[in-house]
């Protein structure tokens, strides 16, 4: 009986995800490279509706409630939640992006620059600041520009200009990220291709941007699902302009993983970033929680093993020298730390 039991106990050890995590231990650590601390563990039961009701579209508007009910010390302690969930499994570094906006203004940052300087010598954070409210508005912008100034890392999210101000304004709002970044010189994370929707070209806007302002190896795309329900064509001459742009890309399985049924057509896929097409094509690729219990994703908890899970095995991705890397290396670079 003891021998069968240490036989059992031997194979676990060698299992495919003790591998893993220890390769990824001997590699520096997690990074979560892509969070949204500030808004960590705020769904309840009682709110639960909102998941059940409304898009993502619509949920921009409804945090304005959560956001204007939160004071400095409610969002340090949601972030500071948020961290001690990330150090608790090894991560050595996490991106997050945080609301600087005419809702939160700048509760959100201070509470996360509090917590950061709390857990300074336990994990390594970068701040992003999240442009729910869009560029374009002159108060938004207000607050783009004061949230540029606190932060490591632009952010940007084109989608809420091209819903508010018409077709055309995210790319107007991109042109906005880059020339903050460049004149900054700070890296820039935008939120693209979320919907896994052929209408989607967000990708190739952001490359295309990236490439006119000369941003090359400083912009990372967020998400990038629509990919994949481009044709094979399509997807093969968008990676070879981002691998010429130098682009960077992060998955964040979860985040989309409940996308609604549809009746368009296209290539089969899933709702994943295709990290097995973007790493063949030399593009790098990390990984990220996105949100963590809140009302975009009410059931995550931030656990990185379920969400590198999740990606190799929806993607069939084999490669488990380049999955290390993108739980790893591929962090760092995204954040501008290595």
């Amino acid at each position: 009986m003891i021998e069968h039991k240490n036989m059992l106990l031997t194979t676990r050890d060698q299992s495919l995800k003790a591998y893993l995590m220890n390769k990824i231990k001997q590699n520096g650590g997690w990074v979560n490279a892509h969070m949204h601390a500030d808004r960590a563990f705020t769904i309840s039961v009682d709110s639960f509706d909102v998941y059940q009701k409304q898009t993502l579209i619509e949920k921009w508007d409804t945090l304005d409630k959560v956001k204007a009910s939160m004071s400095e010390d409610d969002y340090y302690r949601h972030f500071s939640m948020a961290v001690e969930r990330m150090i608790e499994q090894g991560v050595s570094a996490m991106g997050s992006f945080v609301d600087i906006d005419p809702i939160a203004q700048e509760r959100a940052i201070r509470g996360a620059l509090r917590a950061r300087e709390t857990y300074k010598n336990d994990i390594t954070i970068k701040l992003v600041n999240q442009t729910l409210k869009g560029v374009i508005d002159k108060e938004a912008r207000y607050w783009f520009d004061k949230g540029a100034d606190l932060v490591d890392i632009i952010g940007g999210l084109p989608r809420r200009d091209e819903r508010d101000h018409g077709e055309g304004m995210g790319l107007k709002h991109l042109d906005v990220l880059m020339q903050t970044g460049k004149s900054l010189g700070k890296m820039v994370h935008v939120h693209v291709d979320q919907f896994n929707s052929q209408d989607e070209i967000e990708t190739e806007q952001l490359t295309d941007k990236t490439l006119e302002h000369g941003m090359h190896g400083r912009v990372v795309a967020i998400h990038s699902i629509s990919i994949t329900a481009h044709s094979l064509e399509y997807r093969q001459k968008l990676y070879k302009k981002m691998k010429e742009a130098k682009m960077m890309v992060i998955a964040c399985p979860f985040a989309w993983i409940d996308s609604p049924r549809r009746e368009e057509q296209g290539p089969t896929r899933n709702s994943l970033t295709p990290v097995d097409e973007l790493a063949a094509a030399g593009i790098p690729v990390a990984i990220g929680t996105d949100n963590v219990s809140d009302y975009m994703l009410p059931f995550s908890t931030g656990n990185m093993w379920e969400e590198l899970k999740l990606l190799v095995t929806g993607c069939r991705y084999t490669d488990l020298d380049n999955v290390i890397n993108v739980a790893t290396k591929n962090g760092r670079m995204v954040l501008g730390l290595e």
